[in-house]
Order: structure tokens, then sequence, then C-alpha cells
């Protein structure tokens, strides 16, 4: 019997769809990405100075967005609750969650034997490779043929690519 519109598993192909949304992701790793190239000259602990700074724009960033999402359009569609300000903020987070590994890397970067320019290199490199996972994963989520995939991927990185261009440009 062939499968109807409602089958369990077009049902769950749909609701992963649905979550398929890793626009805060990607946009959080090119933040941190770009937080790294214009930390510019840190004071007398510049690796726990980046970690903090890749941090707290992470959280500033999101905030931002949650008060423009119930701020702006949501407000103008319908009254504002405790149940929509929590859906916001969850559906938000991941700009922060893509800060902490860029902010892991620096933290770690001592272990790796790096002096702090490399630290730099490695948060940057880590977070452009956030930013094309989580838009090939999102694309690929969403239900994205395979050369949508690598499109997406690939413009991300070109991005990536743009981000670390700056940074030769500004260290040279």
């Amino acid at each position: 019997m062939p499968p109807t519109d409602r089958s369990p598993a077009r049902e769950r192909r749909a609701a992963r769809r649905a979550d398929a949304d890793y626009t805060g992701a990607v946009y959080g790793s090119m933040l941190a990405a770009s937080v790294v190239i214009g930390a510019g000259g840190l004071g007398e602990f510049p690796r726990l100075e980046l970690v903090i700074l890749l941090l707290l724009t992470g959280l500033v960033f999101w905030v931002g967005h949650v008060h423009a999402q119930l701020f702006g359009a949501r407000l103008a569609q319908r009254p504002l609750d405790g149940a929509t300000v929590r859906r916001v903020c969850h559906e938000e987070w991941p700009i922060v969650e893509a800060a902490v590994p860029p902010a892991l890397a620096v933290a770690v970067s001592p272990l790796l034997g790096l002096d702090v320019a490399g630290a730099g290199w490695l948060a940057v490199a880590v977070a452009v490779a956030g930013q094309v996972g989580w838009s090939a994963a999102g694309a690929r989520q969403s239900g994205a043929s395979w050369p949508l995939v690598a499109g997406s991927a690939a413009i991300n990185l070109l991005l990536g690519l743009v981000i670390i261009s700056f940074k030769i440009a500004l260290t040279h």
C-alpha cells in the first residue's frame, strides 16, 4: 500500500525539516570569526580576554536577535506571552552556542603549543568550519539535494575566506 500524505515516515521528515533552521548557528559562527578578526590589541591576558569577548559578543547578539524577533515582527502579529519569549530565546540560542567552539579553541591553544596569534588563527578556523558545517547540516536536514548542500557549504566557505582575507590584510 503506498504511503499516504500523513504516513509516520513522511511526518518525521516534515518534523526534521521544520527543525532544520541552523541560521543562528551559521550566523553565530560568522560572528565569532569576525570577533576574532577585530579583536586586535588585547590586554595583559589576551587568551582569557578573547574567550570572554567571544562569549559576551555571542550573548549580546543573541539578546539583540531575541529583541528584534519579539518586538519587531512578532508584536505586530500577536500578543507577547511567556511561551513566545521562551520559544524565541530558544530559537536564537544557536548564536551563543556557535561562539563556544572558537572560545574553547582559544582556551586549549596553550596545550597545543600555540602563541596568541596561533590561538586567533585556530579560533577563526574553528569558526569558519562551524559556519560551513552548520550551513551544510541545515541544508541537508531541510531536504536539500546534495548539489544544494554543496552549494550552501561552498558559499559559506567563501564567506569564511573573505573574513580570513580581512585578518590577513589587517595583520600585514
